[in-house]
């Protein structure tokens, strides 16, 4: 029976994640990390701990990160090197970071997931907003999410972006816009506009525009409820005995 820990278990995803685990009947929540005490779903004779320099080696087979963008570095890198199976759902690494990790796993012979998001139909959004970029090289990534979000622009954000530049096939037409306000106009990653909305009710949403002559697609998903990020956990919990390496994206295991 594989073993978890879940870094991050008091927080809103952790404790989602916690649930899920404990339902799954092949596998045993054995350890909890998170800064401070909270009442939560851990069984009763899990650890808790409160640093990385607590955790022991042999107390669980994969590390299920559900934690923030200033810790998830350092806590993907003390897994790979202490003998875990990651699966990081944290988002705010960027891509050298991202490298960086995959060259340790490969190192230590590990495997694992970085996801920028669980959710099914976030996956599928960047999939088709990869397949439309190639008819429409005009895009525009808008991401909403509730005040609380620790990084802006989320990394299922950067990510899309990322995914339309890499499958343009001709360049988007420059515009003449000037901004009367700095940042009216998004922030560019890799050359496509980004936008970012924290505001109370909302818990995860995005949205990609697409712009041509005479037409317009927008792609829109809605993750209303944060359970609905748990079937992509289950797959990756479900899946992780079979990485032999570090790999980016939910759709790279489905």
């Amino acid at each position: 029976m594989p073993k978890v820990l879940i870094a991050g278990y008091t927080g809103a995803m952790g404790r989602y994640a916690t649930a899920l685990v404990n339902g799954m009947a092949d596998f045993e929540v054995t350890a909890g990390l998170a800064p401070h005490d909270a009442p939560t779903e851990l069984p009763a004779g899990a650890k808790r701990y409160h640093s990385l320099a607590e955790v022991e080696a042999d107390v669980a087979d994969i590390w299920l990160d559900f934690t923030v963008p200033g810790a998830v570095k350092e806590n993907v890198t003390y897994a790979l090197t202490h003998g875990f199976t990651p699966i990081v759902g944290t988002t705010g690494l960027s891509p050298a970071d991202v490298a960086e990790l995959q060259d340790l796993a490969k190192q230590n012979g590990q495997g694992g997931l970085i996801a920028p998001n669980f959710g099914m139909s976030a996956v599928l959004l960047m999939k088709f907003a990869k397949e439309a970029a190639t008819y429409f090289p005009d895009a525009e990534v808008i991401e909403m999410h509730h005040e609380d979000k620790k990084d802006a622009p989320s990394g299922t954000a950067l990510t899309t972006a990322q995914m339309i530049a890499a499958a343009r096939t001709s360049h988007p037409r420059p515009h003449s816009s000037q901004e009367s306000v700095p940042g009216a106009l998004g922030a560019q990653v890799d050359g496509v506009a980004v936008h970012a909305v924290r505001l109370p009710g909302y818990v995860a949403h995005e949205q990609v525009l697409f712009g041509g002559p005479g037409e317009a697609l927008t792609i829109r998903q809605d993750s209303f409820d944060r359970s609905s990020f748990m079937s992509g956990v289950k797959v990756a919990l479900e899946k992780a005995a079979d990485l032999n390496e570090l790999v980016f994206g939910l759709e790279t295991i489905l």
